[in-house]
């Protein structure tokens, strides 16, 4: 970190007010950027922690359609939930706005105007799908067809959610619009870009040379997006639900959501503080931190950036902590599935136990990889950590200093040389983790914070006071004085992980002071005589029955969503023989079958095709390890145009069976036949 730095920007990407927050977003991005920010403020470092509802595209008003209602009631609806679940949270935003406020939209139109004054746009016309039944250009989204890739029936123009493959709304076969049902013609329409080629160059140096020091997810994400080369991409569309482009002749065009949605950002610190935001977003001596999830980097780190550089005025984001994806009893959150553990609903099912979420979602913090939430981890962590060792220690050291004497804390006489071992391992203790906190690995920091915890249960169990009692209480009052001191700094040390119990635990202590990060590490936080609180505990053991409940109430979702899958999809809309005439099926051997690299649903097949081979990508990865894939049979249509897939030239389409459940399984053969046959 640039030592220059007066003062810390902390952005948290903008949840997407389309429904509640589940743990995920706890976990990837306001948890961590939570911790850290907490840090910064008991260091008394001068900060900022910015968020708000992403408000805006089109998943809003698909649903506010299927609803019946506005895109507006569905923002207010999910904006109060989301905030007030995240305040019970203990998630210290200094302001938590939206992107559909009036100030919003002047400083994102504001934003746009500047960048076209500039010439930085480019103007193109382009054709695009039209829904002649509505009378409207369709997003992405609003356009549904079956995927080239898997067969799915359902997927979007912008992608398929059963393989994953990105896609242009033209991949898909046969495709609808998801307004009317009709089948949308081609149209021309114009739009402006931001060519994000310009900036390529700029890019490479800024990141690749200069920002070494970013996590290898972030920095690996970025040069292979660099590496593939950048295209202008789109900042407005063809939509009645945003913020309207602010220029003559753009009459039922919005801002992409992707361009207003960062500067959400900015608008958000101009309503906090109108009169000095522009020191926080302009001046060299702030340092920007973006905490994001590894579906937001790109945006984060290339496009986010390029829009500030074009405008020319901001400060650049100088790290951007993302975090991997947490996964849910082994399964991928989903919230189409309601395959999620709500924070709403977890606030309601464990009341008061809001710390025991923060740790067990930071000790199992997705930072390097995918990691797993588990209610049976859940309840282990709650009753072999949080209790046994943190609420143990400070049970035991309050509960014997009431014991013997009287709730007052006891002087410390002649100290060992073990004694002072321990005291001074609070000041080292205290410096790994705030090594740990500056460099963003708040997993490990949590880790090492909870080790003054064992330090001073260790401490009571190698000195055992309860018998020293016996024969010295001026030695009990020595190891009491001590275990007693380590709690106080605990209460500050695990503050900005379990702040609820932080709080209760300096309560009980009757330590009034204010919390100090630099007080960490002294030896007399409590002065003798010092009149300690009522001991209570910290925390309570979570019971089998209370973990059977949330596991059931899993149970029941998996298996309505089985039941949902079970009948067999929908018979697609007639088609002449001819047209199946066309298609050119036939059967190869796999010869060869390996990852596409980066990309975790892509398998590269090399066929014998018979004529020679051919190379096809499929998003298969998540169903067959590639080695039980060669010398396999299979059939796939010979005759779509070659298509490139993350920079591999794909001249086919392999073909596969799609079950209820979303699983692909690939179509064989019942006997051996001659690579190339034709299947008619």
């Amino acid at each position: 970190m640039n030592k220059d730095y007066k003062r810390t920007l902390v952005t948290a990407a903008l949840p997407y007010a389309n429904g509640p927050v589940h743990i995920g977003h706890l976990a990837g991005v306001y948890l961590p950027a939570d911790v850290y920010v907490r840090y910064l403020r008991l260091n008394d470092r001068p900060c900022l922690y910015i968020c708000g509802s992403d408000e805006h595209g089109v998943p809003i008003t698909l649903r506010a359609k299927k609803e019946g209602v506005t895109p507006q009631d569905i923002v207010d609806r999910y904006h109060k939930l989301i905030k007030e679940s995240l305040k019970e949270f203990g998630i210290t935003f200094d302001i938590y706005s939206r992107t559909t406020s009036d100030i919003h939209t002047e400083v994102a139109s504001d934003f746009f105007k500047t960048l076209y004054d500039k010439g930085v746009f480019q103007e193109i016309e382009s054709e695009q799908y039209y829904d002649e039944e509505a009378q409207t250009f369709l997003a992405d989204r609003y356009i549904t067809g079956t995927c080239p890739h898997c067969g799915n029936p359902n997927a979007y123009g912008d992608q398929c959610e059963k393989c994953g493959t990105s896609l242009n709304p033209t991949d898909l076969i046969d495709p609808h619009s998801a307004v009317s049902g009709s089948k949308p013609v081609k149209r021309k329409t114009k739009h402006w870009y931001l060519p994000l080629d310009k900036y390529e160059n700029w890019l490479k140096e800024w990141i690749l040379d200069g920002h070494k020091e970013w996590r290898a997810n972030v920095y690996g994400q970025c040069k292979s997006w660099l590496d593939q080369g950048l295209q202008p991409r789109a900042v407005s569309r063809d939509l009645d639900w945003g913020i309207p482009v602010p220029v003559e002749g753009a009459e039922g065009k919005v801002l992409y959501v992707w361009f207003d949605a960062p500067i959400g950002y900015i608008s958000n610190t101009k309503e906090l503080l109108p009169d000095t935001w522009e020191t926080w977003w302009k001046d060299p001596s702030t340092r920007l931190l973006h905490f994001i999830g590894k579906d937001n980097i790109v945006f984060h780190c290339i496009v986010f950036p390029s829009m500030l550089k074009a405008e020319g005025s901001y400060i650049l984001p100088d790290n951007v902590p993302s975090n991997e994806f947490l996964n849910l009893e082994g399964d991928k959150i989903s919230t189409s599935r309601n395959w999620a553990v709500w924070l709403h609903e977890y606030l309601r099912d464990f009341p008061g136990k809001q710390d025991v979420l923060r740790y067990v979602l930071t000790a199992n913090a997705p930072e390097t990889k995918d990691n797993d939430f588990t209610w049976a981890d859940f309840q282990a962590r709650n009753n072999n950590e949080l209790v046994a060792v943190l609420g143990n220690f400070v049970n035991r050291a309050l509960v014997l200093t009431h014991k013997y004497f009287d709730g007052k804390v006891p002087a410390a006489s002649t100290l060992t040389a073990d004694d002072r071992g321990v005291l001074d391992e609070i000041a080292a203790i205290k410096d790994r983790v705030s090594d740990l906190l500056e460099n963003f690995h708040i997993r490990d920091a949590q880790r090492e914070a909870m080790n003054l915890a064992r330090l001073g249960n260790k401490y009571l169990a190698d000195t055992e006071p309860w018998k020293v009692a016996k024969t010295d209480m001026e030695r009990v009052g020595t190891i009491l004085n001590i275990a007693l001191q380590i709690a106080a700094n605990l209460s500050i040390l695990m503050d900005p992980f379990t702040p609820f119990s932080m709080k209760k635990l300096r309560d009980m202590l009757a330590y009034d002071c204010e919390a100090n990060w630099q007080n960490i590490g002294k030896q007399d936080l409590l002065n003798p005589g010092h009149q300690l609180g009522k001991a209570e505990l910290l925390f309570q053991k979570i019971e089998d029955d209370e973990v059977a409940k949330q596991l059931n109430k899993l149970q029941a979702t998996k298996e309505q969503n089985e039941q949902e899958n079970h009948h067999a999809a929908p018979i697609a809309e007639p088609v002449e023989f001819s047209s199946f005439e066309k298609l050119d099926i036939r059967v190869g051997k796999v010869l060869e079958c390996r990852k596409v690299p980066k990309a975790n649903k892509l398998l590269q097949f090399r066929i014998d095709d018979g004529l020679g081979g051919r190379t096809i990508v499929s998003g298969l990865a998540k169903y067959y390890d590639p080695e039980e894939l060669v010398g396999k049979q299979v059939c796939f249509i010979a005759n779509f145009p070659p298509r490139k897939l993350m920079g591999v030239e794909s001249e086919g389409m392999i073909l596969s069976v799609q079950e209820a459940d979303g699983t692909l399984s690939v179509i064989t053969p019942s006997k051996p036949v001659a690579p190339g046959s034709k299947i008619s």
